[in-house]
């Protein structure tokens, strides 16, 4: 891998190239897409992931206090508890070996007795509403935190709001397209880390973004690059990210 912006450096650290803002809290979004914007291949991004955008991927999520995913993706991608890792010892000391995963949903239509809700290595958080059936709420609290924000619909402000209350303040979005809108939506979103794969897909794929409306300016600050795949660094502001 080499950085190709701001300058040229080959075998960037990798941490060291994603690493936090320090003394704010910061939401990003993770997502890879193909040369002409699909976010997924045959119904899953795994498809247009590279072996650097793997490494990037689990390097962002060491960085991170919490990973937020929306439950279709969840569901979809077949999310299951994060497992320590070795090369996360430096990353996370002083916080706990893996980040928790918080869902975002709606509707909970959620399999309680999935390891992802019984069996995480930090308890997995769920951010839902307060018009999602009440016996799931209480079924999924049983084994994970159940956080509610908003009454019909999910208020990502404050669903936000509560994380950083725990003290989770670094937050990785994984997606979905659905979920990102939402965010960018709502003025929440500080970064973008877009990896570009090295294909053309065509089809009915999704973009990163799908659903509600949203127009925000992003500064490009850092582009690394590995067999023909980008991995785009977006601010969206350079102020905040100085």
């Amino acid at each position: 891998m080499r950085r190709i912006l701001p300058d040229i450096y080959d075998n960037p650290d990798i941490a060291q190239a994603y690493a936090y803002p320090e003394g704010r809290p910061w939401l990003r979004l993770n997502m890879v897409s193909s040369a002409d914007g699909a976010a997924w291949l045959k119904g899953r991004s795994g498809g247009l992931s590279t072996r650097g955008d793997k490494r990037v991927f689990q390097v962002l999520r060491g960085l991170a206090d919490v990973v937020m995913a929306g439950a279709a993706t969840v569901r979809t991608e077949g999310y299951r508890p994060i497992e320590p890792r070795a090369s996360w010892a430096e990353i996370r000391a002083g916080r706990p070996d893996v980040p928790p995963i918080a869902v975002v949903s709606r509707t909970l239509d959620l399999d309680p007795r999935h390891p992802l809700f019984t069996g995480a290595p930090s308890r997995t958080l769920v951010i839902t509403c307060e018009a999602a059936p009440r016996e799931r709420r209480a079924e999924l609290a049983k084994g994970c935190d159940v956080i509610v924000a908003g009454d019909e619909s999910v208020d990502l402000h404050e669903g936000v709001a509560r994380l950083h209350e725990r003290g989770l303040g670094r937050i990785l979005c994984e997606g979905g397209p659905l979920v990102n809108a939402q965010l960018s939506a709502a003025g929440l979103v500080d970064e973008l880390c877009l990896t570009i794969s090295p294909l053309l897909v065509g089809g009915d794929a999704a973009r990163i973004q799908n659903g509600e409306a949203a127009l925000v300016g992003l500064d490009l600050v850092q582009v690394l690059e590995e067999e023909g795949a980008l991995f785009c660094r977006y601010v969206t502001g350079k102020e905040d990210h100085a």
